[in-house]
């Protein structure tokens, strides 16, 4: 229901008594939610001890402050209507009797830039977004627009979302509360969910959730404790209709136990007209004491209270007035009856609610066996109408429910099969699962069960197993499609066993299992005729295609992906076609035709985009993203996955897989070509405080921006994911290969070697053991440490070191350069970011081993410049903010300057100090406007080394060094600025020959400095 619209419950309220502190709590939230800090609170405490009181407090308060309020209630029939406070709250927003019209519109508006959103109303869109084959597609569409909208409220005003009763809520409302808590980012946005402690059991499935959920910062816990006596007292004082007596008072309270609803109960009794006394005649039970309340009232009125239980909390009046057997006069006075004394309250314009949930409970459990078996019955026979179905959504749930309940077998299966297609197109995959389960379930114990559920039992099992993997368990969902086939029998639909199998094998494929993987999809092959064309089994042979990517040779998967294309043009299939062309153009790649690759791919997407098919035109605007990316064409690759990532935002499916891995391709393409502010604002999104492998391989792509800049973030997003690392290669290797710069970065080279070998370790493990690109890049950080090492013994004289080092180096060298060849896979093309950091890897070799050429790092700086195209023309710059003049490109601009940093330092070893401080300026200006504060701190210190430039004012030819102020008082403002850095480096215990390496002179200078410096103190 949505509060905005004045449909609130309308229970016994006065101040709100003994709930300061929790109350304060929640409106701290709301100040840091209005502040564009979103903010999660989880109101806890047993039943009936006042969390639905201070929610509305917290609505009436926050609604006074300017936010949307919008709340619904989870109902007691456990997983079998998905969504339901969302469907409550949106369904009331919108058609309920609402006085705030501006809401209304707002959310329309939003609702029909949503499509797949309208599917949670009455008068609903059944349009089927195509998604292609990725499993959780339509989900994570539904998850990603639920964001998109609450996040447009919220520009408007901020938004309060209260979801009540949260141990009822079904899976999939479980899935998108974990959604919203780990999202948020920047958006005003409160959510507050209450949920009861004492029904939270050992195996309860909120249990699990609210540990992991309670883990984020930006989730609090309320705690509802019992009130204090004096707090009860105020409360009973206030709602008494007269003057109680201490005794009285002291009785309740002692009975009540801190409850404030048993003690309201207690009230009512004591003041209702069968007990004028103090009480001391009532039940001992809460449960007995809510029964005594209803005796007081007529036979009718029971009645009505009796079938209301069995319908749930919320009360249809319609419903109830047909199936309580009573004509519409008698009916109206029951309901008058029952409101009057406080059991039912009216809800909206949708009917009644009980006043507490624990009265429903009661009443129902107070239901002699047949009497409740036949109320079941006879609201599955008024629920079972077309009508009502089509309107209400959620309706073929609760008739499963009711069936289920009148042990009528036959109803129960053929609503569960229609609860299964309801949650289907409602994107709750959890939930159509549990429904197919159950019908399968019963599918021996009923006549004609084809007949009755318009579906045989293989492709009901196939559609059980596809919700499973929709809800994201793969494993389950490759098992159950694995028992299928053990019964389907040799007269089975070869569509049916064709597409199961072509199925499992995708599934298994995702999960790893790849030479299982290659089986299956060869089996759905086989299962099914080339003659006459389908779709179904060029599907079959595209899917063999990706299953055979995984062989080492290539030869076997480039012929299925042809044999697919084939068969896609001949079914009118160009969804599979695009598919196959996919895999066609990774083929290509690995085998170096990289132009080839780039026109598969580009048909590829443009071909899914025509045909409407999200999952693979996402699929292929990431490969071809990453390949522009590899390839230096940076200004394409930004636009690829910009592109991609607005298609797959608009549809809802931002945090998607390849939402995902688009949203870090375009992070990126702004990381190499140096426009970091428009990165930061990807990265932003990135969350920081991560619960999953997903999660932390995003924040571990974060580290390239806050590694570089030196961001204090780094540390914190290290502490979060480093727990992750062991069960994800990808986001160790990422990771660690950037704490490596971190640890160098932080003058700490042995951890900086210590990383990149971890790294390197992790990048093995993705390639089944074998040297890839991912390698080359880490190797080189790994010899910039070494050879930083290795000068530093050199200078002390320390051979052995030196020796070992240089072991080291070779050894690190020898993994970059087999990375490069990857010798599993003949024919492979380096990228033009691995021929950059190849090139330098080459370079630290060298610089370990004592010869600092410059040659070799101008071969470094000419690698990672502009991007040559096939043609030899360089990629167009658009407008980039830190382009050279004229036509050239900026290239990886960042690599760019640290290559830039160490030629000059080269050049200044060499003795060109002029060729020197022209590097060295080059990289100071690209350093100070992308803010890469560790690398502008080294060329500071170069410059004022190597006497090529102040590191304050890198534009002048002043050579006092930065940071020296005080050397201008005292006994040394006799000492020149060299002798000054001589003598830093002596008190450190530095000799010549060490003091002569650190300042690019020669060891007898270094000795005539120091004479000089001694002679003058």
């Amino acid at each position: 229901m949505c509060w905005d619209n004045g449909a609130m419950l309308r229970v016994p309220r006065g101040r709100l008594v003994g709930r300061d502190a929790e109350l304060g709590q929640l409106l701290a939230l709301l100040d840091a939610a209005a502040a564009g800090q979103p903010v999660v609170a989880l109101v806890s405490g047993d039943a009936g001890v006042g969390k639905t009181r201070l929610v509305t407090e917290l609505a009436d308060r926050a609604r006074a402050q300017g936010f949307t309020v919008l709340a619904g209630h989870c109902a007691e029939l456990g997983d079998a209507v998905p969504y339901l406070p969302l469907v409550d709250a949106l369904r009331d927003a919108t058609t309920g009797p609402s006085p705030g019209g501006a809401l209304r519109g707002a959310l329309l508006d939003a609702l029909a830039a949503r499509p797949v959103l309208s599917r949670l109303l009455p008068d609903r869109n059944d349009s089927q977004p195509a998604g292609g084959d990725l499993p959780g597609l339509v989900k994570q569409q539904l998850f990603g627009a639920v964001l998109g909208l609450l996040a447009e409220l919220a520009i408007a005003s901020p938004v309060l979302l209260i979801l009540e009763d949260l141990h009822w809520a079904d899976q999939s409302t479980r899935d998108l509360v974990t959604f919203l808590s780990r999202m948020l980012h920047s958006d005003r946005l409160a959510v507050v969910a209450t949920y009861r402690t004492d029904d939270m059991h050992r195996r309860h499935p909120l249990r699990p959730l609210v540990a992991e959920l309670l883990r984020l910062p930006s989730v609090s816990p309320v705690e509802l404790g019992p009130l204090d006596p004096s707090a009860m007292a105020e409360h009973l004082a206030t709602l008494s209709e007269r003057r109680l007596d201490a005794t009285a008072i002291g009785s309740m309270i002692t009975r009540a136990e801190g409850n404030a609803y048993y003690a309201e109960e207690l009230l009512a009794a004591a003041e209702g007209p069968a007990t004028p006394a103090a009480g001391s005649q009532l039940p001992a039970g809460l449960a007995d004491l809510l029964l005594a309340r209803m005796e007081r009232l007529s036979q009718s009125a029971q009645q009505v209270l009796r079938t209301a239980a069995v319908t749930g909390r919320q009360v249809d009046d319609e419903l109830v007035k047909r199936a309580s057997g009573l004509d519409e006069a008698s009916y109206e006075a029951a309901i008058r009856e029952a409101v009057a004394h406080q059991l039912l309250v009216p809800y909206g314009d949708q009917g009644y609610s009980f006043r507490h949930a624990l009265l429903r409970e009661a009443v129902y459990a107070d239901l002699l066996p047949g009497e409740r078996t036949r109320l079941h019955a006879r609201l599955a026979e008024l629920l079972a109408d077309d009508q009502r179905m089509a309107d209400c959504p959620g309706t073929a749930a609760e008739l499963a429910h009711h069936y289920l309940a009148s042990h009528d077998i036959t109803g129960a299966f053929t609503a569960s099969v229609l609860a299964g297609q309801e949650a289907e197109r409602l994107a709750a995959p959890a939930e159509a699962h549990e429904h197919y389960d159950q019908a399968l379930s019963l599918w021996d114990r009923v006549s004609e069960p084809e007949k009755l559920a318009g579906i045989g039992r293989g492709k009901l099992a196939l559609k059980s197993a596809l919700s499973a993997a929709d809800g994201g368990d793969l494993a389950r969902a490759a098992g159950q499609l694995r028992r299928l086939l053990g019964y389907l029998g040799e007269d089975a639909d070869p569509v049916l066993v064709c597409r199961v199998h072509e199925r499992l094998a995708y599934f298994l494929n995702d999960i790893g299992e790849e030479a299982a993987a290659v089986a299956a999809a060869q089996a759905a092959v086989d299962a099914l005729p080339a003659d006459p064309p389908r779709w179904e089994h060029a599907a079959a042979l595209a899917t063999h295609a990706r299953a055979l990517l995984s062989l080492p040779h290539q030869g076997p998967a480039a012929a299925r992906a042809e044999q697919a294309i084939k068969a896609a043009k001949a079914a009118s299939a160009p969804w599979v076609e695009a598919d196959a062309l996919v895999t066609l153009g990774l083929i290509n790649e690995r085998a170096g035709n990289i132009a080839a690759a780039i026109d598969l791919f580009t048909t590829a997407h443009r071909q899914a985009a025509q045909a409407k098919v999200l999952g693979v035109e996402l699929r292929a605007a990431f490969q071809l993203a990453r390949v522009q990316l590899e390839q230096g064409d940076l200004a394409a690759s930004s636009r690829t996955a910009h592109q991609g990532t607005a298609r797959a935002q608009a549809a809802g499916l931002g945090l998607s897989r390849y939402g995902i891995d688009l949203q870090y391709l375009h992070y990126l393409a702004h990381f190499a070509d140096g426009d970091w502010d428009h990165a930061q604002e990807i990265a932003d999104g990135f969350t920081v405080r991560v619960t999953s492998v997903a999660e932390a391989r995003l924040s571990a792509m974060a580290l390239f921006l806050s590694v570089a800049r030196g961001s204090a973030s780094t540390d914190e997003r290290r502490r979060w994911f480093e727990p992750m690392l062991a069960r994800d290669e990808f986001a160790e290797y990422i990771s660690r290969g950037l704490l490596a710069e971190h640890a160098y970065w932080q003058g700490d080279t042995a951890a900086a070697v210590a990383q990149a070998l971890a790294t390197i370790k992790a990048a093995t493990d993705v390639e089944g053991g074998h040297f890839g690109p991912p390698v080359i890049r880490v190797a080189a950080i790994g010899l910039g440490a070494v050879a930083d090492q290795a000068a530093l013994a050199r200078a002390g004289g320390d051979l052995d070191r030196v020796a070992c080092l240089l072991a080291q180096a070779g050894e690190l060298l020898h993994i970059a350069r087999e990375g490069a060849a990857y010798r599993q896979r003949p024919g492979f093309a380096p990228g033009v970011e691995a021929r950059g950091w190849l090139a330098k890897a080459e370079a630290e070799a060298l610089r370990a081993s004592g010869d600092n050429d410059p040659a070799a790092w101008r071969a470094v700086v000419a690698a990672f410049g502009p991007a040559v195209l096939a043609g030899g023309d360089t990629v167009p710059t658009g407008g980039h903010p830190l382009a050279p003049d004229g036509p050239e490109p900026p290239g990886y601009v960042y690599e760019t300057a640290r290559a830039r940093w160490r030629l000059a330092a080269a050049l200044a070893e060499a003795g060109d100090r002029a060729g020197a401080r022209a590097e060295w300026l080059l990289a100071v200006r690209v350093a100070d406007e992308l803010g890469a504060a560790p690398l502008r701190a080294a060329l500071a210190d170069l410059g004022r080394r190597a006497r090529i430039g102040d590191a304050a004012r890198p534009g002048d030819d002043g050579q006092a060094p930065a940071g020296l102020a005080w050397a201008s008082r005292g006994p040394l403002a006799g000492l020149t600025g060299r002798e000054l850095d001589v003598l830093r480096l002596l008190a450190t215990g530095q000799s010549n020959k060490e003091i002569g390496a650190e300042l690019f002179i020669s060891p007898k200078t270094a000795s005539v400095h120091v004479s000089n410096i001694l002679a003058k103190l």
